[in-house]
């Protein structure tokens, strides 16, 4: 017996060692983590003054900053999500927004800004730059746009609506903690009590992915809370005093049938008597030019010109350009100054001669001129809209190099924009083509639609052909009028045939060494083109230029301007 006694022990104490330990297993695989998740390494923050955001019911990966008190959104960060119509100069220290009647500037680093002329103090800077960001208090922001935000700290981060949409609530019945991903060994987040209310972001068959009303996203446990129902928004965001500033537009009776009128010098005002005009109700003569790098222009208006065209029904919208060599975009464009002195001009011009509008056709523009070029189409705005001026913008088809001329937001300053529906392979093409093509001008309709409202755009054909010849592998081209493209197939016996997929008539012959292509411009590709203008609703038609055309081509314009467009 004396022997059996150890025994019975030591089995005793392995079964309560084995029931601890296996107790112990139990407990931690079916006990509730209490390890909270580093909440600076959750929101992703890596400075004191960094602010996670969280946009509706989802966290993006830009912060905010917060430095004196005060909450700021980089510009990047304006741009994409709040409101994209700042303008930014660099060398004058400034930025700008400009209203339909007036312009709001701040320099950068002061606590004002002025709105036409008039100062408003602030208690914050509303801009700031620093290693070479520019920062945009949100306030400031707020002024131009429509969101709602609280902020919060212990981390840092602000939750922000743009818009109350339809969303399922769920109630917390009892409670609990929000975890980093679904599963009771999962970080704690956050602790969430009893008749709190979440968004219900995803249901599973355990736990749900919430959005906390001080913006944690993470999981709880369907035990702990309610079944979902939709909230339906019982308020709109707060609208900025800025927000609904209404850009009105100037918009042109009926469909536009708009003629470009090259005039080279005063003396070639009076060749508008060899134009066929019956055609057209709006004419462009090439009237402005720049000169000097300060916003100066040479003019070449006349009364009587413009007093002709009234009297036959036809409105002038001026056209100015770029097109002198001796001329730096980027220093007229990026000058307030050079802006405002161009500005003044050209409306001085117009309001003399009673013209009807301007049409604006800078070209080649680069890349770093882009904004600047984009702030006098916005500054120039003002004025048309104050005197009654209907403001055009040139634009070449979207592609490549020319994105940066901002279509969306001449469509909200401007009254029109225009596709210049040409030169597809234009004169120092390496490669013979046509001029302007179905798809290639359906594609210039179709994506700049994308920006601009339909009633807003006006697509541009040509009246020229190019006549391409090839010999001993070099390509050269010369531009001609519809009855000289007509007059060279005749003198060289080339017959044109319908081609399909450019939907114009093509003609080609070899002579020798030389091959001659042409695409012609004719009643039947122009009629194509029409209709695809018909199809997307736009403004009107513009043809360059005006006396390049056949007589015939009137017709088919006219049955275009007339007709009505159903959907």
């Amino acid at each position: 017996m004396k022997k059996v006694i150890p025994v019975l022990i030591a089995l005793i104490l392995i079964g309560i060692i084995g029931g601890l330990t296996v107790g112990k297993e139990l407990m931690e695989k079916y006990s509730y983590s209490t390890e909270r998740r580093d909440l600076n390494q959750y929101f992703d923050l890596e400075g004191e003054d960094e602010v996670a955001l969280i946009l509706q019911d989802h966290r993006i990966t830009e912060k905010a900053k917060l430095t004196g008190g005060i909450y700021y959104f980089d510009l990047d960060t304006v741009n994409a999500y709040f409101c994209d119509h700042f303008y930014v100069n660099e060398n004058e220290n400034t930025l700008r927004y400009v209203l339909p009647d007036r312009i709001l500037e701040t320099v950068i680093g002061e606590n004002s800004y002025t709105a036409g002329g008039e100062t408003v103090a602030c208690d914050y800077a509303p801009v700031l730059k620093e290693n070479g960001i520019y920062y945009l208090a949100v306030e400031f922001v707020h002024l131009f746009s429509a969101f709602d935000y609280e902020t919060y700290t212990e981390p840092n981060r602000m939750v922000l609506h743009t818009a109350y949409e339809q969303q399922n609530i769920v109630t917390v019945e009892k409670d609990t903690q929000v975890r980093y991903q679904g599963g009771i060994k999962s970080d704690i987040l956050t602790d969430v009590a009893k008749d709190d209310q979440l968004v219900l972001l995803e249901a599973m068959d355990e736990w749900s992915k919430v959005l906390t009303y001080d913006g944690f996203i993470g999981y709880v446990e369907n035990k702990r809370i309610s079944s979902a129902s939709q909230s339906t928004p019982g308020r709109e965001v707060t609208r900025g005093t800025y927000a609904d500033a209404e850009f009105t537009s100037i918009s042109h009776e009926g469909k536009i049938s708009l003629g470009w009128h090259q005039v080279a010098a005063a003396a070639g005002n009076d060749t508008y008597s060899d134009l066929n005009l019956n055609g057209i109700n709006v004419i462009s003569p090439t009237w402005f030019h720049l000169t000097g790098n300060n916003g100066d222009i040479v003019s070449y208006a006349s009364q009587s010109y413009v007093d002709a065209m009234h009297d036959k029904g036809i409105q002038v919208w001026a056209l100015v350009d770029n097109f002198s060599e001796e001329v730096d975009d980027m220093a007229i464009f990026s000058s307030s100054a050079a802006r405002a002195n161009l500005i003044s001009q050209l409306i001085a011009q117009v309001t003399e001669y009673g013209m009807d509008g301007i049409n604006v056709d800078f070209e080649q523009i680069q890349e770093s001129e882009g904004p600047h070029f984009v702030e006098f189409i916005r500054e120039l705005s003002i004025d048309c809209r104050a005197n009654g001026i209907i403001l055009s913008v040139d634009n070449y088809v979207p592609q490549g190099g020319s994105f940066f001329y901002n279509r969306a937001e001449q469509g909200r300053y401007a009254d029109y924009v225009v596709i210049m529906g040409y030169d597809e392979y234009w004169g120092g093409s390496p490669v013979a083509g046509s001029v302007a093509s179905i798809d290639f001008v359906e594609n210039g309709i179709r994506l700049t639609a994308q920006e601009v409202p339909a009633e807003k755009i006006i697509n541009g054909i040509p009246f020229y052909t190019r006549i391409w010849k090839t010999e001993d592998g070099t390509v050269t081209s010369e531009a001609v009028s519809m009855p000289v493209a007509e007059q060279f197939l005749k003198n060289h016996d080339m017959e044109a045939a319908w081609d399909d997929i450019t939907c114009q008539n093509y003609a080609e012959k070899t002579e020798g060494t030389v091959t001659y292509q042409v695409w012609m411009e004719d009643e039947d590709s122009i009629q194509v083109k029409l209709n695809i203008m018909s199809k997307y609703h736009v403004a009107g038609v513009a043809a360059w230029k005006l006396g390049l055309e056949k007589s015939s081509i009137w017709g088919c314009i006219s049955s275009y301007v007339n007709a009505v467009d159903t959907e």
